[in-house]
C-alpha cells in the first residue's frame, strides 16, 4: 500500500479545521471512515475526501439563507487561467484573492491554500476544485473564481476527470458555519452540467459573474 495514502487523526482534523477530539469521537462512533492499525486510528485519503464530497454536496438544511454570491464575489476576482499545474493554478488564483480587502496577509493566504492542498486534494470530480481556508487574519468571507482554458490534470480527482473550475474560499476563522454552508452551496450548484459547461464557455469574467449570480 502507498504510504501517501494512509493518513493520522492530526492529519484529518487539519484538513477539516476541526479538533483532534472531534475526529477521534467520529471514528470512535463511526461516523467517518477509519481503522485501526493495533490501537490507533488511521484513515484513507480516498475515504476521507469522498466523505467531505458527499458532506459538501448534501442538501441544505431547512432555515438556512442562500448564498447571496454578489456579496462574496466580484467580476475582478473571476480569472481564466493557461496553467498546466495546479500549483501553479492555485498560486494564480489566490494571488488575485489576495487583493480583496477581507485579505489581511497576502504571503499566508498563499502558502496556507497550497499546503492545504498538498494535505489533500481539493478537487470534488466533474472538473471542479473548491480550494478554500479559513485564516485569522481574514475578516470576513470572500472567493475567487478561475475557469482554465486547459485541463489541469495533478489534481488527483476521484473520477480522474481534469479540473477545468477552480472555486478559492477563504474565510475569517470564526466564520465555520457560513464557510461550511458556501462550500456546500457551490458543490451542489455545480452539479449542474449546463452551469459548468457555460461557465467554461464563457467570454468574459462579466458573463462569468451573470451566471453565478443567477437565480
Amino acid at each position: 500500500m502507498i504510504e501517501e495514502e494512509i493518513v493520522t487523526i492530526d492529519e484529518v482534523a487539519k484538513y477539516l479545521r476541526v479538533s483532534e477530539r472531534t475526529v477521534y469521537d467520529w471514528a470512535q462512533k463511526g461516523e467517518i471512515p477509519a481503522g485501526k492499525i493495533g490501537t490507533v486510528w488511521r484513515f484513507k485519503k480516498s475515504e476521507i475526501e469522498q466523505w467531505v464530497n458527499n458532506r459538501l454536496s448534501a442538501p441544505q438544511k431547512a432555515g438556512h439563507t442562500a448564498v447571496k454570491v454578489e456579496s462574496i464575489l466580484s467580476s475582478e476576482r473571476i480569472l481564466f487561467l493557461d496553467k498546466a499545474s495546479k500549483l501553479d493554478a492555485l498560486t494564480t488564483l489566490a494571488e488575485n484573492l489576495a487583493a480583496a480587502p477581507q485579505i489581511k496577509n497576502r504571503q499566508e493566504l498563499v502558502e496556507k491554500i497550497i499546503q492545504r492542498e498538498e494535505l489533500m486534494s481539493t478537487a470534488l470530480g466533474r472538473g471542479i476544485a473548491i480550494p478554500h481556508v479559513r485564516l485569522s487574519s481574514i475578516t470576513d468571507l470572500v472567493m475567487s473564481v478561475g475557469i482554465s482554458r486547459t485541463d489541469i490534470a495533478d489534481f488527483q480527482p476521484l473520477d480522474d476527470e481534469p479540473v477545468r473550475l477552480l472555486f478559492m474560499i477563504a474565510a475569517a476563522y470564526n466564520q465555520h458555519a457560513y464557510y461550511l454552508q458556501t462550500l456546500s452551496f457551490f458543490s451542489a450548484r455545480l452539479k449542474n452540467k449546463d452551469l459548468r459547461s457555460s461557465l467554461i464557455e464563457a467570454q468574459s469574467a462579466e458573463e462569468a459573474y451573470k451566471l453565478l449570480v443567477k437565480v
